[in-house]
């Protein structure tokens, strides 16, 4: 066992006594839930009694409902504290990159109206600028509704990745979505080799937005009645 502690990527720790609390408090708030239920129901099935005449029927049927659905909702919520845990990480604790297992990345889209294209390349661009070995790393655009700007945008997202992705493992860039990076603040840096790449990048990475956007918003005027489930074939 303590051989194989190090190698562990990471590790769950239950606690017990929250858990134990929680069950307890869940039990008895069910019970109260039960003697609520159980008088709201007595009420709609005593006629005998006079209160049955004299309490407004759509009031107490108004809060009998929304006592119901709270309860529901309250229900649906509680099991996720009945086991409370805590998950820690150990990033250093990775194999080597050589050792590193190949992995797919999916990103899905299918109606460019109500996904913007150039959002879903940026996602795109974003996963294959991963942390990750480039001969190790696959990413698959999954488009259900066959849009012919999807097609181009991937394109037009494959000639900005090949300056995207060195300038990201160059300069270390944190966000890696070129999006978010370019939209915060530019950071003040002294060196000027990094100014210069930026801008550049930069450049690209407008003449890239416009493109595809320009494209976008053509196929959007253009083919008005094109949806995911009708729509010409793309070969």
């Amino acid at each position: 066992m303590g051989d194989s502690a190090p190698s562990l990527l990471h590790h769950c720790h239950a606690h017990k006594l929250w858990g134990l609390i929680n069950r307890t408090y869940s039990f008895l708030n069910f019970v109260a839930l039960l003697a609520i239920f159980y008088y709201r129901g007595a009420f709609f099935f005593n006629e005998n009694d006079p209160k049955y005449y004299m309490v407004p029927f759509l009031p107490w049927v108004t809060v009998s409902a929304a006592e119901l659905v709270s309860s529901f909702v309250w229900v649906l919520k509680e099991p996720f504290f009945w086991f409370p845990v805590t998950r820690t990480v150990f990033p250093e604790r990775l194999p080597k990159d050589p050792h590193l297992p190949g992995i797919d990345v999916f990103v899905c889209t299918a109606d460019p109206g109500k996904e913007p294209t150039f959002g879903v390349m940026n996602t795109v661009i974003s996963a294959m600028a991963l942390d990750y070995p480039a001969e190790k790393l696959s990413v698959y655009l999954s488009d259900d509704g066959g849009a012919s700007v999807t097609l181009m945008g991937m394109k037009e997202a494959w000639a900005f990745a090949t300056w995207w992705l060195p300038f990201c493992r160059r300069w270390n860039v944190k966000p890696i979505c070129p999006q978010s990076y370019f939209e915060r603040p530019e950071e003040e840096s002294q060196n000027m080799e990094f100014i210069e790449d930026r801008n550049t990048i930069k450049e690209k990475y407008e003449a890239f937005k416009q493109r595809v956007e320009r494209k976008w918003r053509t196929e959007l005027e253009t083919n008005t009645k094109r949806s995911p489930q009708n729509h010409p074939a793309i070969i």
